[in-house]
């Protein structure tokens, strides 16, 4: 059995002219078509074979000048030497010219959590290639961690990592640029998205959960659905003034003209001339704090969103300040829901100023979705 032999499927209908071998085993069938089919040599049978197929020589016209004789013939290479040309096409499947895709952990032992290394995939869930950058932040600046690409409807391995490196990995960023090869396609736009990865979930098994790409339980970051981005880490001015006054609104003054001296027009470089005291409340042992924008200043007028932010954070700081004595003394910061800017600027002071204090949500049915909880330590 050569290349070139024509040959029929025992097993099937069909058949067409030995195009390779692929191993000891294999030989890749060649149909009118001109697809390369993989098939176990003895699923096939030679029909016909030509005088062409019969392996030819090569001589070297190398003489030999003491006898004037050309140098033996050198055979051809064995058929299962040859480079492997062949490669499956791409499978396309329905539903699948949306781009979906997902950043994805997976723990490798899951009766171990505290001490189990874990696996970081990127899942392309579409019928499109995607060339990505895994970034990750340091800082204020960004590093590129990993880039590939990925085939359509497939998983790509990234890295694997331990508790030890889950510090480095809190702010992550994909991006992705989605094609398809030898056909036409619709162009998508370029993604761009960026996660808070928190370390505390891959403590946690509940966090990591089934789901159709892995055999073991996964914590997945949705990076786009259905061609629609997950929402970017950026929050605009106006929803950061929603988030600041939660539900209410800010009062609206009487329109009156505006007096030209500086006494009308308080400037934020003087925050305590603008300021007031925040609205503090006893439940029980508790001491419960309002940061609303509203409760802590008594006017925005002039201020951008970040003035706000920061002044609400001041007021914070002064808080826990003013108690650093008050060993185990339980204060709850009432914050509102919102787009969660003012609950995450809280949780990174906490973080990295206030470490060895302890922090919670506080109860949802005292205070509502909008409040953490600090203990003085």
């Amino acid at each position: 059995m050569k290349i070139g032999d024509k040959v029929r499927f025992l097993s099937e209908t069909g058949g067409g002219r030995i195009a390779g071998f692929k191993g000891k085993n294999i030989v890749l069938v060649e149909d009118e078509d001109g697809f390369e089919i993989p098939t176990p040599i003895n699923e096939v049978v030679v029909v016909e074979t030509d005088d062409y197929n019969i392996a030819k020589v090569h001589t070297s016209a190398v003489p030999d000048y003491k006898k004037n004789v050309r140098t033996a013939p050198v055979p051809d290479p064995e058929p299962a030497d040859k480079e492997i040309t062949f490669k499956a096409p791409v499978e396309e499947r329905k539903g699948g010219d949306v781009l979906t895709a997902y950043l994805a952990f997976v723990p490798i032992d899951v009766k171990s959590m505290t001490s189990t290394r874990f696996e970081a995939y990127l899942v392309n869930d579409s019928n499109y290639y995607m060339r990505f950058t895994y970034l990750l932040a340091e800082g204020n600046s960004w590093h590129l961690h990993f880039t590939d690409e990925v085939e359509p409807n497939t998983k790509l391995f990234i890295e694997e990592f331990g508790h030890e490196d889950l510090n480095g990995m809190e702010r992550a960023c994909v991006q992705l640029l989605a094609y398809k090869r030898d056909k036409g396609f619709i162009v998508k736009p370029p993604v761009d998205v960026q996660f808070r990865i928190d370390p505390v979930k891959f403590y946690k098994l509940h966090t990591f959960r089934e789901n159709d790409f892995f055999e073991s339980p996964a914590l997945l970051y949705n990076i786009v659905e259905n061609d629609v981005p997950m929402r970017p880490l950026v929050i605009d001015a106006q929803q950061l003034k929603r988030q600041m006054y939660g539900d209410r609104e800010p009062a609206r003054k009487s329109q009156q003209p505006r007096q030209q001296d500086n006494s009308f027009v308080r400037r934020y470089d003087d925050p305590q001339s603008r300021g007031k005291a925040p609205l503090r409340r006893q439940h029980g042992d508790i001491l419960v704090i309002d940061l609303h924008a509203s409760e802590v200043l008594d006017t925005t007028a002039g201020m951008s969103s970040s003035d706000i932010l920061n002044y609400q954070l001041e007021v914070f700081r002064r808080t826990l300040d003013e108690h650093k004595n008050a060993k185990g003394k339980k204060i709850v910061f009432i914050h509102g829901k919102g787009e969660g800017v003012l609950r995450q600027a809280i949780i990174q002071e906490l973080r990295y100023k206030y470490k060895k204090y302890t922090y919670q949500d506080a109860s949802f049915q005292e205070y509502g979705y909008g409040a953490t909880q600090v203990i003085i330590r």
